[in-house]
């Protein structure tokens, strides 16, 4: 079974997933101070708030589990959670649990998490909950979605096989799987094959468009839709070199309502205000490193185009020498012999950034939204890129959904990529979706994933 959530598909297995993890690693904890009172069944049905402070070990066990991942980090993850939870049983004496309990739940916790994420892993693998589809069309979108499918195992999808206008090509291995029938035979192999869903990425309709197929797949309860909305539902991005003007026209979505515009700008205002209050010794050290590390400026400004293309002032920490662009603008690259060395480091923790909170003080910028991009770069990319100019209809900001789900961008090809994900924010633009990428931008930012 498939949800949307935030106009993308979530395989209801996962949120199952979470939940259940979460009882486990609750039941661990009363399991530990069962095992710590064994003998004393009246204390143990009397110890107070246990349930309550079961929960709390959950949530920060889930969240440490967030930002650190599995794997070799479970210890770390662990870690992490014993600092946290000794941070909030310093602050809120009245919910600590004893360490009796906690040591022992702990080592049942680590073998639980382990042997529950093997199990889902597996399950993953055999495919046996995923969803059933089969794809009509063979162009360069019908390719994507089998490749994001194929290579992803937590779709939660399962491509059959693709379907063509041409029955010499039946047979044919395209990406993986293969042809497995040509236009006339839509029902009867979605029947044969227990088809969950369709979806129709045809290059070209006119002439060749399987409606009566398609419609006996939709009278049998078989799922059709559209090829280019799969993909953004699959994704969160959207597919822009497929796209048609009438697709953004007449597609849900793109509403800047003036309540969700305010809410954005008294957010970003207070946000700033208090984060440039809580991070001043920091900025005042690393103002210090940098003008002790090269020469020039400590702070480097920069014209960015803003939102409906108004140009402004970006604020930054210098990262590079000061001759840095002496031969013309150039995005970084992968060790750039041009930064710093306090540049480098400022560069991978996203401190360089801290004083763009300066910019969206000033109503310049917000705390979510697409990265503004220089000028030099927007009249180059407008004319290669298709809808690239539809990224100003908001305002620009210090992190956005191209930032957390994609690496940094030093070409045309991560510039069309980024795009993806800039359009879909923009179409599902939300208080509580920009909560959720400043969420994804700690976990970003703790790892140094991406930096350049």
């Amino acid at each position: 079974m498939i949800l949307r959530i935030f106009d993308q598909y979530i395989p209801i297995r996962k949120i199952a997933f979470f939940f259940l993890e979460s009882i486990f690693i609750g039941g661990m904890v009363i399991l530990g101070a069962y095992l710590r009172f064994l003998g004393e069944p009246a204390t143990f049905y009397h110890y107070e708030f246990l349930v309550l402070k079961a929960l709390l070990i959950v949530a920060c066990v889930q969240l440490s589990l967030y930002y650190f991942d599995l794997g070799i980090r479970l210890l770390q993850s662990l870690g992490v959670s014993s600092i946290l939870l000794a941070f909030l049983y310093y602050l809120f004496p009245l919910l600590i649990i004893g360490r009796g309990i906690f040591f022992i739940s702990l080592g049942f916790m680590g073998l639980v998490i382990v042997s529950w994420r093997t199990l889902y892993n597996h399950i993953l693998k055999t495919r046996q909950l995923d969803q059933r589809i089969m794809i009509v069309g063979l162009g360069p979108l019908a390719k994507s979605i089998a490749k994001e499918i194929v290579e992803r195992m937590d779709t939660g999808f399962e491509v059959v096989g693709f379907i063509t206008d041409n029955p010499d090509r039946v047979g044919e291995k395209l990406v993986n799987p293969s042809i497995i029938g040509d236009q006339s035979q839509i029902l009867d192999i979605a029947i044969k094959e227990r088809v969950d869903r369709i979806i129709v990425a045809l290059e070209e309709r006119r002439g060749k468009f399987p409606d009566t197929q398609l419609l006996g797949c939709k009278m049998r309860g078989i799922t059709v839709e559209e090829g280019i909305q799969f993909y953004e539902h699959l994704t969160g991005r959207l597919q822009v070199e497929s796209l048609r003007p009438s697709s953004l026209i007449f597609s849900e979505g793109f509403r800047k309502s003036k309540l969700t515009m305010w809410m954005k700008r008294i957010s970003g205002f207070i946000l700033s205000l208090i984060g440039l209050i809580l991070f001043s010794p920091l900025i005042l050290i690393i103002s210090i490193l940098i003008k002790i590390d090269s020469s020039g400026p400590v702070f480097y400004k920069q014209e960015r185009v803003g939102e409906n293309g108004k140009a402004f002032k970006l604020l930054k920490f210098r990262s590079m020498i000061e001759s840095a662009e002496s031969k013309g603008p150039a995005w970084a690259g992968k060790n750039d012999e041009r930064i710093t060395r306090i540049g480098r480091w400022i560069r991978k923790w996203r401190l360089d950034e801290l004083p763009q909170l300066v910019n969206v003080l000033r109503g310049d910028m917000s705390f979510v939204g697409p990265r503004p991009e220089r000028a030099y770069f927007v009249e180059k990319l407008r004319e290669e890129i298709p809808f690239y100019d539809q990224r100003f209809f908001v305002k620009p900001g210090i992190t956005g959904l191209a930032q957390v789900k994609y690496q940094y961008g030093a070409s045309k090809e991560d510039a069309l990529e980024k795009l993806r994900y800039d359009l879909y924010y923009i179409k599902n633009l939300s208080s509580l979706f920009d909560l959720l990428i400043i969420f994804e931008t700690i976990k970003v930012v703790l790892s140094g994933k991406g930096a350049r």
